[in-house]
């Protein structure tokens, strides 16, 4: 009886070992007519990983969320600066996604940047069917080589370029008011009518930023194979990126703190009139003037960060008061600008842009923004005085930010006499003093006083709007 159950063992062995090798060699047959998929997907995201209870439901932080931006060689030297002015080395997560390795001119890698990664060679994936522009699948690609390195605890992906710049206060807290574990895609379209109509109104542009849910982007990652294939000839990786994400049936969510900024020019109309909502991220730095008067690109950029560093939840945003006695009209974007108006100016038209900026592509036709803007006017009544962050302090006693611009230039323009004739042009500073209490009330603005004018000074204090307040 033992001999028998010995040998029907061995018989069932024997079965069960000729079932394993007949899949073997299917498998082995699959794989050699389709080569790129054994090859190119080395690596799937598994998963979010199982989080304690508790920290599931711990609001988000900058710990959260994994950065990737993407670069080149060729680009490092010039572009360095945008990133190395929000990075926070030791608690920001992600890296800089090269083309090629750096050269030896370009290392020591500096530890004040992000530390960078390569992207994948997709030749393979590539070999049958060639994609329009072999740039675009491995800009969109670069998640994958993200989620490869950060993925425990990861509740948020933002891939962006070399040359963004972005304020990680805000995109924290804009982030902690969203559910990690849903599927999500935000961004932003273009400033440009133009660019939105070659690409597509519904997507995010990476520039600005494709800011992605945990959950969504590793889905994309499972699907990135089949996705690249099905997106080949596609003229855009923003353009793969949405389709792939519709694909997976998530749609844009739109924020306005997201820029791309597809705009040439003086870019200060624009970011002394910025929506009422928190600033996210500017690209483009390197496609427009200088922001700030009498400062380079960079130091522009790092100037704009000082004010970021003490206090981004007011940045850009935009303020308005009068001086009743002179019928002035004052507009602060803190820490950028303010302006005075020799007339009372109602806010819907204060809050519209100045068209200082000129349109993204040449020869292209109204409309050219997806904003409403006002013109430049050189009537005395409407072109405001103009005057730029100077510095940036704070005081304990009481605990407040001040914040000082300095006129630009002078107007050369007469008073506006419809207003009574009372010149602005004796002031040269405007002092802004503002509460170092972070202000995460998003659905109303602050309201603001002008508390003195004395010789060539200006004080303006803000508070947060009474009751029933009129800003008129």
């Amino acid at each position: 009886m033992a001999s028998s159950y010995l040998k029907n063992f061995l018989t069932s062995c024997t079965l069960w070992k000729t079932f394993v090798v007949i899949g073997l060699f299917l498998n082995l047959i699959v794989n050699i007519q389709k080569p790129h998929q054994l090859l190119s997907t080395i690596w799937v995201p598994p998963p979010p990983p199982t989080q304690p209870a508790d920290d599931h439901h711990h609001r988000t932080n900058l710990s959260h969320i994994a950065f990737g931006m993407m670069g080149s060689v060729q680009t490092w030297p010039q572009r360095r600066g945008y990133l190395e002015a929000w990075w926070r080395p030791n608690k920001t997560r992600g890296y800089v996604l090269l083309d090629r390795a750096p050269p030896p001119e370009l290392l020591p890698w500096p530890q004040t940047a992000p530390p960078y990664r390569l992207v994948d060679n997709l030749s393979e994936l590539f070999r049958d069917t060639k994609p329009l522009y072999e740039l675009m699948p491995r800009m969109v690609h670069g998640v994958v080589e993200l989620l490869r390195e950060e993925r425990d605890g990861v509740r948020w992906v933002v891939m962006g370029d070399d040359d963004s710049v972005l304020f990680l206060d805000n995109i924290v807290d804009v982030l902690a008011e969203y559910d990690h574990s849903k599927y999500y895609y935000l961004g932003w379209h273009s400033e440009s009518v133009i660019s939105n109509f070659w690409y597509s109104f519904d997507q995010a542009f990476g520039g600005g930023g494709i800011v992605m849910s945990y959950p969504l982007a590793a889905a994309l990652v499972r699907d990135m194979d089949g996705c690249l294939l099905r997106y080949a000839q596609s003229r855009s990786a923003d353009l793969i990126s949405m389709s792939c994400i519709a694909d997976v049936g998530v749609s844009l969510t739109p924020h306005k703190g997201i820029h791309q900024v597809d705009l040439h020019g003086d870019f200060s109309g624009y970011l002394s009139a910025h929506p009422k909502v928190p600033l996210m991220t500017f690209h483009h730095f390197d496609a427009m003037d200088p922001i700030f008067p009498s400062m380079d690109r960079m130091q522009s950029t790092r100037h704009l960060m000082n004010a970021a560093d003490a206090d981004q939840s007011r940045l850009l945003q935009q303020t308005i008061c009068y001086h009743k006695k002179t019928n002035w009209s004052i507009s602060v974007s803190w820490g950028y600008s303010a302006q005075i108006y020799e007339r009372i100016m109602p806010r819907s038209y204060l809050q519209m842009p100045i068209e200082t900026f000129t349109p993204w592509a040449s020869g292209s036709e109204r409309p050219f923004y997806m904003f409403n803007t006002r013109p430049q006017s050189d009537d005395p009544c409407e072109k405001p005085h103009f005057f730029f962050l100077q510095s940036v302090s704070t005081t304990t006693s009481p605990h407040q930010i001040v914040t000082t611009y300095k006129r630009a230039r002078p107007r050369g323009l007469p008073p506006c006499s419809s207003a009574g004739n009372h010149p602005a042009d004796s002031i040269t500073n405007i002092q802004v003093i503002s509460p170092t209490k972070k202000r995460l009330q998003i659905d109303r603005c602050e309201c603001c006083d002008v508390v003195r004018v004395r010789g060539a000074k200006m004080e303006v204090g803000l508070r947060e709007c009474k009751i029933d307040e009129i800003i008129a």
